[in-house]
């Protein structure tokens, strides 16, 4: 995989099959950095989830203005000049309607989408309550006469508290996909060329943070 005139990345395989190294092959009169190879060993080429719990919910507690800061993050003045788009929490109250809602298109002939509750542990049930409750003072859920019902289940996050997660498996099967077309990989490492700062999203509650579309909303019934 290229990613810039005269550079690649090479990576060696064991017998079974794993990656054990990665490294980057450049002109060495190209660069003015020292470039290391990463071993399989190293903890930075790990995914996420690999990583230990301990581990896991330190990056995140190490996730502060005041470690941003302490960093020397460049980034850190101009997200500290917006912090009001950075709260904690996000306000308990339906977003404002920005002309964009979330919208399901059901395929011709759809029958109801129904699957049972599942009985599960008394942690998540409460994990569950507790989080309804707080969507309902939000103004976010409301009771259902919907004929549609899907279940909702936990699952941890990283930081160990549930992340709560509603089982729509019927209801995706039975919605015409949006046909997005999705750049592909190459093509976006390729724009990111000779770029030195990068940044992604990940909003608090995203779904929670734009209107559905009213006559859609029996469909997310759970």
């Amino acid at each position: 995989m290229w990613t810039e005139p005269r550079t690649a990345l090479v990576s060696s395989r064991s017998r079974a099959g794993d990656i054990e190294r990665v490294c980057l092959i450049t002109d060495g009169d190209s660069v003015s950095h020292t470039i290391n190879s990463v071993g399989a060993d190293d903890p930075s080429s790990r995914p996420k989830s690999a990583e230990p719990k301990s581990a896991r919910e330190e990056g995140f507690a190490a996730q502060s203005w005041e470690s941003l800061k302490a960093s020397g993050n460049p980034i850190y003045e101009t997200a500290r000049e917006f912090a009001d788009v950075f709260p904690d929490k996000i306000p308990a109250e339906l977003p404002a309607d920005r002309g964009v809602r979330h919208e399901i298109d059901l395929a011709p002939g759809s029958k109801y989408c129904v699957t049972r509750q599942w009985p599960l542990p008394r942690d998540q049930v409460k994990a569950i309550d507790d989080f309804f409750e707080g969507r309902r003072q939000a103004g976010h859920v409301r009771e259902s006469i919907s004929p549609h019902s899907s279940p909702t289940f936990c699952v941890k996050k990283a930081t160990g508290e549930w992340r709560i997660v509603h089982a729509f498996n019927k209801l995706n099967d039975a919605t015409i996909p949006a046909q997005t077309p999705i750049p592909r990989k190459d093509m976006v490492l390729d724009s990111m060329s000779g770029s030195v700062i990068y940044s992604a999203i990940d909003l608090t509650d995203g779904f929670y943070q734009i209107l559905m579309r009213e006559s859609d909303i029996p469909l997310t019934a759970v």
